[in-house]
């Protein structure tokens, strides 16, 4: 059965634009995630230390078959073929891949959340999210997208750049 996934692309050390598009390509190339999109790319302030790079954030779909805790492992293994190294919370990274949505499910466990448990309080998550999913999409238990935005503290975010600019369209693909 395939389900419908969202994860939040991050980066703000090295190159992130084109660690973003490397990791969108990236998922696009993968044989197990299907009907791959991407949203713009938005520049806002670090979460965590601030002496560090703004980030470049952006929020990817596709349908998969994937169990989470697979999805979870190819997901990092893309994190680590960008140089991802985790040793700081919320500290600088060349490539933070989140699993923000699995299809409807709700997941608790000691390696995964889902739904990601920041994503209804970091607008750049919710503004990439909303790009693809709408603003009528319910996330699990119910809640609007737009709500959530709506009640979401704001944070300024500038808008760099568009989805074509991470996921080129592919031959045959015609955009209206």
């Amino acid at each position: 059965m395939m389900l419908r996934c969202f994860v939040g692309l991050g980066a703000n050390i090295g190159n992130p634009l084109e660690q973003l598009r490397e990791a969108s390509e990236g998922l696009r190339r993968h044989g197990e995630l299907k009907n791959v999109a991407v949203s713009a790319v938005y520049r806002s302030r670090p979460m965590g230390p601030q002496d560090q790079p703004d980030y470049l954030n952006a929020a990817a779909r596709f349908d998969t078959a994937l169990t989470a805790p697979s999805l979870l492992r190819e997901l990092q293994s893309l994190e680590r073929r960008a140089g991802r190294v985790r040793s700081q919370r919320w500290g600088p990274r060349t490539l933070d891949i989140d699993l923000l949505l699995y299809g409807d499910e709700c997941i608790n466990s000691d390696q995964l959340i889902v739904p990601h448990p920041g994503l209804e309080h970091r607008v750049f998550v919710l503004v990439p999210l909303l790009e693809l999913a709408g603003a009528e999409f319910r996330l699990p238990g119910g809640k609007r997208l737009s709500h959530a935005l709506a009640h979401c503290p704001d944070s300024p975010m500038e808008k760099v750049a568009g989805p074509s600019q991470l996921l080129a369209p592919q031959p045959g693909y015609c955009q209206p």
